[in-house]
């Protein structure tokens, strides 16, 4: 009776958390994805380009400046646990592509946001570095998986 408790136990708390990283987790990464998009349609007066010369400068704007921005988005329960399943099998952990793909743009819209405050309207020669901060094993321990963007941009103000 007590090994039947026990293993209750153990499968009601794994469904527990997989639930948890299904409700919890999902409610979390479409609100971030719609305060994204929110804040991404607010820029289309904003030149974002990765050519590394800056075009139109306005000889009258602040100088060009170098910015940089970073984010670092988590996975959840669910999404490390379907990830380890893949593993076993092989194949593409799809669910990762999203956590890069939000990364990326928060941190993209961080340099936006840090260049508006300085009274530029454009950017350039835009950098993307990533970086595996939780996901590697540690010490024989498996920690979460994260992804790390790192961007540098320069900031100018442009003609018009």
């Amino acid at each position: 009776m007590e090994n039947a408790i026990g293993i209750l136990l153990t499968i009601g708390s794994l469904v527990f958390m997989l639930g948890l990283g299904y409700f919890v987790g999902g409610w979390r990464e479409r609100s971030h994805i719609q305060d994204l998009d929110r804040r991404e349609s607010g820029n289309g007066d904003f030149v974002i380009t990765q050519v590394k010369t800056a075009m139109d400068v306005s000889v009258n704007g602040p100088p060009p400046t170098l910015l940089i921005g970073e984010a670092v988005i988590a996975s959840d329960y669910l999404k490390t646990f379907l990830a380890s399943l893949r593993n076993l099998f092989g194949g593409e952990v799809r669910s990762y592509r999203t956590l890069m793909e939000r990364a990326r743009r928060e941190a993209l819209q961080r340099i936006v946001e840090q260049a508006r405050q300085a009274g530029y309207n454009a950017v350039c020669n835009v950098r993307m570095q990533a970086a595996d901060v939780g996901g590697s094993n540690v010490a024989g321990k498996k920690a979460m998986v994260m992804a790390a963007i790192l961007v540098s941009a320069t900031a100018y103000r442009r003609e018009g």
